[in-house]
């Protein structure tokens, strides 16, 4: 039996990717930064039995270095981050800080225990920013526009650094927006289908956005993190984009989540005060890579994500 790390255990693709290593018979270890952690992904999915818990701080190397020690894995699944592009505005030193030095604490714990560990690191779209062209690829240009992004090129490149400089086993996946219903209620999608709910239900009067002309590439988490889990299976470590291959704006998605729910389009109030600072007009990857070497299919469009992500919300909206 394999024994995998999982860190990020509490976000939505920790308890997904849980599930998958689960099934493929891994002894999974889900790493938390305190005592009391929000566990219910793990247990909508009916397995946080089957998963143990160790709190560890990412940030304290001797805590990383005895928890590898202790539990000796063959993978490791770095998914911690403080991963919301407007907090990082709000909080950009602590979002840098965490971002960066938790990878450089489990690469160095990794690299003086143990180099044959596999370590994957979930890189992100974000990295890209200012885009120079469409769409992206493993090979494009990284001009982050916030701080979160520019936390995330860091850790990126230290994995590139530490997989050329030592011959250890790293793969970053380079994850475009992807959605599910255990996605934290910040996040724009789950909170157009929440609040759209609730305006269906007349307990709201409108809902308030930002910028939603803007188009982002999304997807769905349980599939992606079927790339994650392939990554770490290949012969030779290397970093993959995940993605759909298509934008869509976030007009769209109001709107068709509205019009799935009955609700007029003028519910929807835009309010320039939630703009961002800095913001990414259009992006999209290509997923040729990813769908040909590590034989991952995905062939969702994101209206049918959207009737997933609807109907699963009904189903749980009195639980």
């Amino acid at each position: 039996m394999k024994t995998a790390i999982i860190t990020g255990i509490t976000g939505q693709d920790g308890a997904y990717l849980s599930t998958l290593l689960l099934k493929n018979d891994y002894k999974v270890i889900g790493l938390v930064r305190n005592d009391q952690p929000n566990l219910t992904g793990l247990d909508y999915l009916k397995i946080k039995e089957h998963v143990e818990i160790v709190k560890c701080n990412l940030l304290d190397i001797e805590q990383t270095e005895t928890v590898l020690k202790k539990y000796s894995p063959d993978e490791i699944y770095n998914l911690a981050a403080q991963s919301s592009v407007s907090i990082s505005f709000e909080q950009p030193i602590a979002t840098f800080q965490f971002n960066t030095l938790s990878v450089f604490n489990l690469l160095e714990s990794i690299k003086t225990i143990n180099r044959s560990i596999r370590f994957y690191q979930a890189s992100s779209s974000e990295m890209c920013g200012k885009v120079n062209q469409l769409p992206i690829t493993e090979d494009s240009v990284l001009h982050p526009l916030s701080p979160y992004a520019t936390s995330k090129v860091a850790a990126h490149f230290t994995c590139t650094n530490y997989r050329e400089s030592y011959g250890m086993y790293i793969a970053c996946g380079i994850l475009f927006n992807h959605e599910s219903y255990l996605r934290s209620n910040g996040f724009f999608v789950k909170k157009v289908i929440r609040e759209s709910i609730q305006l269906h239900l007349g307990n709201k009067t409108h809902l308030e956005v930002g910028n939603i002309d803007i188009k982002r590439d999304f997807g769905y988490s349980p599939l992606y993190v079927e790339a994650m889990y392939k990554m770490l299976q290949q012969e030779t470590p290397a970093d993959y984009l995940v993605c759909s291959g298509e934008s869509i704006s976030l007009r769209k998605i109001i709107y068709y989540v509205f019009s799935v729910l009955g609700i007029s389009n003028d519910k929807c109030v835009v309010n320039p005060k939630l703009y961002r600072p800095n913001e990414i007009e259009n992006i999209y990857g290509d997923n040729a890579k990813a769908k040909r070497e590590l034989d991952w299919k995905y062939d969702y469009n994101f209206y049918q994500v959207l009737d997933l992500l609807i109907a699963e919300e009904q189903a749980n909206l009195n639980k």
